[in-house]
């Protein structure tokens, strides 16, 4: 076999394999093992433990307060059952998973309380409140920055106040394009309740089809079609938030559906990646728009990342108004394509020996090539207009098409990622991510950077580990980069990933980037809040959390630490 040939099978030009088989995909499992210096074929799973090997400390909440509250939602929605408080103490993070996987449950909530609607969870707040209980709401669960866990030392009562039951489409003024939902509603209930009408919200993470729209809002999310519909904060107009009651007055804070406003600071801005510190989100109202009668996402190649990015940063700023502008580094390129789909007779041959050879003759190297996808949404006029002035674009700095079957591998693969995270885990290896945003004269630098910071990490630990990239959003003035790494855990998984995830967020602030673009903060990243918005940005937003909730009772320390102690550092 000549080395062509073998490096075209490592990359995973045309190979075999789809679903989540990873170890049975040819080039998945020499990518993982040239990568990382995991052997698929004779790494045995780690089982993961049983429930029943989980210790969790009996619940503080006492029978007469979970009466009470019985007495709101109903008894079949209150809980203080061990699993159902476990499912609610952690999100989805690295760190998460390991320590449930431990057995290091620290502090779980007490209670679980899963109210029917907006006035049950006003009177299950003022329940809380008056007994001085800890609140933290619970969407989906997917939350991987530390938004939901209970502090290990929070000596009081401690209630989760999972929205799930709270998940209808309300109401849709068609006239204006805004649908009032609820914010229990997951990606997948809220887009078939809208497409049922007719409409599409447009927001589409990674986490999709196990994250809430209350959620999305709380942390201040984005969504794989940034580009033409925006990020939450762009789409979320009105909202409902309870607070406490007082003086029997309602404590629900309502901000009305208008386009614009100059009513000075913007409360709705507050809410926006509030993380529930200042109330519990109950009803969004979202712009929403008719589906479009034209969906096509293309795949491009370039000949490297700096031509890519050069290409991405002037369609940013072109009359092109794609829905999806995104581009891999070569090496997530490469695991691109050692996960592709199975391909048959031209399709393989055009992919396996065609594309390849026509790189070639334009002198590209291959260990360099980087790739994109592209989407075009709307009428058909519009996204054919739209793919014109993009080619063109494309063209110019080196780039050439492939069509749209790339395009429909990525609609499949699109939500698929996430879960090779669990995998890993399965077989005693660390995979997870981090994003941060940034102007576009400094994307290469942060990139280069970043990537040098984590092997410099690796290095430190001694283990071989393996990061990759992509820009997932773009900007008028900037883009976002989301990178994921991977090692092998060797002796101390916590704390080599520490030193992995900490070398990788101090590298995003040292090379003019945010410590986060749609994660949230939590505790995870709380740490470099203070060099991000600086010291004075964060006495403004302690001062609003401490005098919004004097009491401490809604998702304390998390954004930033109470004044009355030190930040803490991970």
């Amino acid at each position: 076999m000549t080395d062509d040939v073998q490096h075209m099978k490592w990359w995973g030009w045309g190979v075999d394999g789809v679903g989540f088989h990873w170890q049975d995909k040819p080039g998945f499992a020499p990518f993982v093992e040239q990568a990382v210096g995991l052997d698929l074929h004779t790494a045995p799973p780690v089982d993961p433990p049983s429930f029943d090997d989980i210790t969790v400390a009996a619940s503080l909440a006492s029978p007469a307060f979970v009466s009470s509250l019985a007495s709101i939602v109903g008894a079949d929605h209150v809980t203080t059952d061990k699993l159902d408080r476990v499912v609610h103490t952690y999100g989805k993070s690295l760190r998460d998973l390991v320590r449930v996987r431990a057995n290091l449950i620290e502090r779980a909530p007490d209670l679980v309380v899963y109210p029917g609607d907006e006035d049950e969870v006003q009177r299950v707040v003022d329940a809380a409140v008056a007994a001085d209980v800890v609140i933290i709401p619970f969407g989906g669960g997917s939350n991987i920055a530390g938004s939901l866990e209970p502090r290990a030392d929070e000596t009081r009562v401690v209630l989760s106040l999972d929205m799930g039951r709270m998940r209808e489409l309300i109401d849709i003024d068609e006239e204006s394009g805004l649908a009032r939902i609820q914010a229990g509603a997951l990606g997948p209930d809220l887009e078939q309740q809208l497409g049922a009408r007719g409409w599409t919200l447009g927001h589409f993470p990674d986490s999709f089809t196990h994250s809430s729209l209350g959620g999305w809002i709380a942390t201040r999310s984005s969504g794989m079609q940034s580009d033409k519909y925006g990020d939450i904060a762009d789409i979320v107009r009105g909202l409902h938030v309870v607070r406490p009651s007082s003086a029997g007055v309602s404590g629900l804070l309502v901000i009305r559906p208008i386009p614009s406003s100059s009513t000075g600071p913007s409360v709705r801005e507050m809410i926006v990646g509030s993380e529930g510190r200042l109330g519990i989100i109950t009803e969004a109202t979202v712009v929403v728009h008719r589906i479009p009668a034209k969906r096509d996402v293309y795949g491009y190649f370039f000949p490297n990342w700096e031509a890519g990015i050069a290409a991405m940063e002037e369609i940013a700023e072109s009359d092109a108004t794609p829905s999806i502008t995104r581009i891999s580094d070569a090496r997530e390129t490469g695991f691109s394509l050692a996960t592709s789909k199975e391909r048959h007779g031209f399709d393989k041959f055009a992919a396996g020996t065609v594309l390849p050879t026509l790189m070639k003759s334009k002198g590209w190297k291959l260990d360099d090539i980087c790739l994109s996808f592209i989407g075009y949404e709307g009428g058909e006029a519009h996204a054919t207009r739209q793919k014109k002035l993009v080619d063109r674009i494309v063209k110019k700095h080196g780039g050439m098409g492939v069509g749209k079957g790339p395009g429909v591998l990525y609609d499949q693969k699109k939500f698929d990622t996430p879960y090779l995270r669990d995998f890993l885990l399965d077989r005693g290896a660390a995979g997870d991510v981090s994003e941060s945003a940034m102007p576009w004269s400094k994307v290469n630098q942060l990139h280069d950077n970043v990537v040098a910071a984590a092997e410099k990490a690796f290095d430190e630990i001694g283990i071989k580990g393996w990061i990759m990239s992509h820009m997932s959003h773009s900007y008028h003035s900037g883009a976002c980069l989301y990178f994921t790494f991977a090692f092998v855990f060797g002796k101390d998984p916590l704390g080599e990933y520490d030193v992995v995830k900490r070398a990788i967020q101090q590298a995003f602030i040292d090379n003019g980037g945010s410590l986060s673009h749609h994660h949230g903060v939590g505790l995870e990243h709380a740490p470099w809040l203070e060099q991000d918005i600086s010291s004075q940005g964060v006495a403004v937003m302690r001062g609003l959390f401490e005098a919004v909730d004097p009491g401490a009772n809604f998702n304390p320390r998390k954004i930033v630490a109470d004044l009355k102690e030190p930040a803490e550092v991970n």
